[in-house]
């Protein structure tokens, strides 16, 4: 492969399942139905108890390309899952790695879209379809000094077709292997939340990161949503509440480590996710219980960010043109 030319066969999907046997035959009978296929099929399962092993056997020998099923021995949520991911397909030598959840399935031609771009740039997210068919909306950059998303960044293109972007989403998250060796795995410490927000942005101080106007994914699951008009908020999970704030004692460390640490709009910054999580709880849940769990998250942040503990380390050691961060 040349700078100049994209070769499917040198792209890995990457997929992390947990229970959804069902949700995961969907993505999988759509990679069969792709055209170009990637040369890499990588399933992470999170140590499922359903049927997802008998599944993925299933689809050894249709989806004409090599399959690594990783099992795990415990549930590492989807930051551990993409970690494990991710390190599967650098080591099998995959020169882009496609990232996504198991309740999504990919648009026939949703590699050559992404592949159209790779020539030039290295970290790319696509554009989703939601589940009732309707364009998604990804909050594609975000406020360091404050460490949320920007939620009314533009959502349309010009001429150009992308738009830059300082973030990222395992959800179709498009990344090159080079830039992988530079930052290193996701860190699997979040667990779920923020963990994707933070290796997008690492990818953006390394390369010029895009969102790009191709539609290469599609919802299979619904999520319960508040329309807001301009955007939708949707429902979430006690699990979920707990995670955004303990993880900002991790996006903490990673600012510090990086320079791009402001205390007093990092504080604000988190006010403001506990203020939106308090919105969703009532607007779309329709409930008052489960602000312990952010309670809790607050109490465990602050620990995680005193704990000893270094960000991922880079997979290649940095050279005299392209330094460490």
């Amino acid at each position: 492969m040349t700078a100049e030319t994209f070769d499917p066969a040198s792209a890995a999907i990457a997929i992390v399942t947990y229970n959804r046997s069902a949700l995961l035959t969907r993505l999988l009978e759509s990679v069969v139905t792709m055209d170009p296929r990637p040369g890499y099929v990588v399933v992470v399962d999170n140590a499922s108890v359903d049927n997802t092993g008998d599944v993925v056997e299933s689809f050894r020998e249709r989806l004409g390309t090599e399959l690594v099923y990783r099992r795990m021995e415990s549930n590492t949520g989807g930051s551990g899952g993409f970690s494990e991911g991710m390190r599967l397909a650098y080591e099998l030598g995959a020169e882009w790695i496609w990232l996504m959840d198991d309740d999504v399935e990919v648009i026939p031609d949703g590699l050559a879209k992404m592949g159209k771009w790779a020539p030039r740039f290295k970290s790319i997210q696509g554009r989703r379809y939601d589940y009732d068919g309707s364009e998604f909306y990804w909050q594609y950059r975000l406020s360091i000094p404050f460490g949320v998303p920007i939620p009314f960044a533009p959502a349309g293109f010009d001429d150009s077709g992308y738009r830059e972007m300082n973030s990222g989403c395992f959800e179709g998250m498009f990344i090159h292997r080079s830039i992988v060796a530079e930052i290193g795995l996701p860190d699997p410490r979040f667990f779920i939340y923020w963990d994707d927000s933070i290796y997008g942005w690492l990818a953006s101080r390394k390369t010029t990161a895009v969102i790009v106007n191709e539609f290469v994914l599609r919802r299979t699951r619904e999520i319960r949503q508040w329309d807001m008009g301009i955007r939708h908020l949707n429902a979430s999970s006690d699990a979920y509440r707990y995670y955004i704030m303990r993880n900002r004692g991790y996006m903490k460390r990673y600012f510090k480590e990086h320079g791009a640490y402001r205390p007093v709009r990092f504080w604000l910054g988190s006010g403001l996710t506990f203020a939106k999580e308090l919105v969703r709880l009532v607007f779309v849940e329709r409930k008052v219980r489960g602000t312990s769990n952010l309670f809790r998250g607050i109490r465990d942040g602050r620990r995680v960010a005193k704990a000893p503990w270094s960000p991922m380390p880079p997979l290649a050691a940095p050279t005299a043109d392209r330094p460490a961060a």
